[in-house]
């Protein structure tokens, strides 16, 4: 895994994080106003952020055709362009939701994607970032579902058909999704059954990170794996309104 991604931290500038916005739940006009609160705080942290990172499921579903993006999710696009644009760089990680994202991000906001987890060094600090789903132990409802929803003939299907009718199947299928992969898991199992944080201490076995930071579980969690490492979830903006800050020394789960 890629250790080449570092980002310097100045004085006065933070990092920012947050995940899961599931935007489009249950219906778009449902989301709405957690829309605004969102880009409301996209407003507010381009201030002095230094990079922003996205771990997921920003939308409820989002699959690009050659020449099609879904409806909706203009002001959320909008803000994501107009911070990118201003230099402030944004790293999106895909998430079980969004899956099948295939160069709009990165061609029209200039977002970089990542489809895996990610090593990165903020300021002098190693973070190991990613969105969390079918990482570690359980989650193995999603395991399965992942494969059929990457797999070439499920892509060809939605490709084919109609933009229309292909965002109904995607409709049903982020439903099915949820049930196995989003709401339903959000309760707390201990932290010796937390997979994420079982996954996390494995990976401290082979090197050290300060930070484990993921999305996906839908909880504010901060749990340490050792005297020196944390591994934090993010919580979600369905629920909690949570998001990470990251100044150089410390991390903070804070609520919007």
């Amino acid at each position: 895994m890629s250790n080449s991604h570092h980002i310097e931290i100045p004085k006065g500038k933070k990092i920012y994080f947050a995940s899961d916005n599931h935007l489009g739940a249950p219906t778009m006009e449902a989301s709405r106003p957690r829309e605004q609160k969102f880009v409301a705080w996209l407003d507010e942290v381009k201030g002095d952020a230094a990079a922003i990172f996205l771990l997921g499921d920003l939308f409820d579903f989002w699959f690009e055709y050659k020449t099609v993006v879904p409806k909706g999710f203009t002001r959320t696009l909008g803000k994501l362009a107009e911070i990118s644009d201003s230099g402030i760089p944004i790293h999106y990680f895909v998430g079980n939701h969004d899956l099948w994202m295939n160069g709009y991000f990165e061609e029209e906001l200039g977002i970089p994607v990542y489809h895996k987890p990610q090593e990165f060094k903020l300021g002098n600090k190693d973070f190991f970032i990613g969105h969390g789903d079918g990482l570690g132990p359980g989650d193995k409802g999603y395991k399965r579902m992942k494969k059929i929803f990457l797999s070439p003939f499920f892509k060809w299907l939605f490709r084919w058909g109609h933009p229309d009718i292909g965002m109904r199947i995607a409709q049903y299928f982020s439903v099915k999704n949820k049930l196995i992969s989003g709401d339903d898991d959000a309760k707390f199992l201990g932290e010796d059954n937390e997979w994420l944080a079982v996954y996390s201490r494995k990976k401290l076995e082979e090197k050290h990170r300060d930070y484990f930071v993921f999305g996906h579980r839908h909880l504010p969690l901060e749990i340490p794996l050792n005297e020196k490492s944390k591994y934090i979830n993010l919580g979600d903006w369905i629920q909690y309104f949570t998001y990470g800050e990251f100044d150089g020394e410390s991390f903070e789960l804070k609520k919007y």
